[in-house]
Order: C-alpha cells, then sequence, then structure tokens
C-alpha cells in the first residue's frame, strides 16, 4: 500500500509541475521579433541612368548628339554583358 500511495504523490507533483509551467508559458511576454534586415530604399545615382534621362527628354536631337549616341553604346554594352556594371566616370563630368 505504501509504494501505491508515493506514486499518487509523484503523479500529482508532476501534474503540478505541469500545470505551473504552462501557466508561466502563457503569460510570458515574448520579446518584439527584430526587424527584418530588409534592403533599404535609398535611391543610388546611375550617371549613366541620369545620361539617358537627358537623352530622352532631348527627343529627336539626341540621335545627332555624341555623347548620347556613347551613353547609349554604353547601356547596351551593359545590358549585353559586354561591359562592367558600375559606369566608369567621364572626363566630361556626365555631361
Amino acid at each position: 500500500m505504501e509504494g501505491k500511495v508515493l506514486a499518487r504523490i509523484a503523479a500529482i507533483v508532476f501534474v503540478a509541475v505541469a500545470i505551473t509551467a504552462a501557466i508561466i508559458e502563457m503569460i510570458r511576454e515574448e520579446a518584439p521579433a527584430p526587424a527584418s534586415s530588409a534592403p533599404s530604399l535609398t535611391r543610388q545615382v546611375d550617371p549613366l541612368r541620369e545620361g539617358q534621362r537627358r537623352c530622352q527628354e532631348m527627343g529627336e536631337a539626341a540621335a545627332n548628339d555624341a555623347e548620347c549616341l556613347g551613353i547609349w553604346a554604353e547601356s547596351r554594352d551593359r545590358f549585353l554583358g559586354r561591359a562592367p556594371a558600375q559606369s566608369t566616370p567621364r572626363p566630361d563630368g556626365g555631361r
């Protein structure tokens, strides 16, 4: 009989510990999740893109402009993978 009583007491203690752990887990406040490391939305200036915009605004006159022809050639080379992604600064400052 002594063994049965001891087993019941052990079972009651086990259940009490399990209930206590469950209650503590339920009332515990979780720390806010860290912000994801999404890329920032800062705009990077690309001189080639700015030159393309300028040539686009020129309209038909850009077809006779030597600088626009160079910009289009560099853009084409970059697209086809014949040039590095970062363009080298032009000696005239991008104009």
